[in-house]
């Protein structure tokens, strides 16, 4: 079992950053590979990025946004840069085993998620 809590949120102009952070504790947490998902009033959820266990294969679906981890801190970070009204959104981790990370329903572990709104 493993719990996640995502924090790192608010409020920020166009053009700003933010660095989410999903911190875990419950279970082995190394071992999973952590997404990160947003979703907006009326939308779908959206995939953003994902890093593996290990901390390979990192990515993004827009280069504005990184996705990195500290296994000592069992943290994973989502890097958002140029942020833009669009982004505003729930934002989410994830946990999973699974080797496809762009699918939500391959996750079993998500946290509540943290408010991002961009606006001037």
């Amino acid at each position: 079992q493993v719990q996640l809590v995502e924090s790192g949120g608010g409020l920020v102009q166009p053009g700003g950053s933010l660095r989410l952070s999903c911190a875990a504790s419950g279970g082995s947490f190394n071992r999973y590979s952590v997404g990160w998902f947003r979703q907006a009033p009326g939308k779908d959820r959206e995939f953003v990025g994902a890093i593996r266990w290990s901390g390979s294969n990192a990515g993004t679906v827009d280069s504005r946004f990184a996705v990195s981890r500290v296994i000592a801190e069992n943290t994973v970070y989502l890097q958002m840069n140029n942020l833009k009204p669009e982004d505003t959104a729930v934002y989410y981790c994830a946990a999973t085993r699974n080797v496809r990370l762009d699918d939500g329903a391959n996750y079993y572990y998500w946290g509540r998620g943290t408010q991002v709104t961009v606006s001037s």
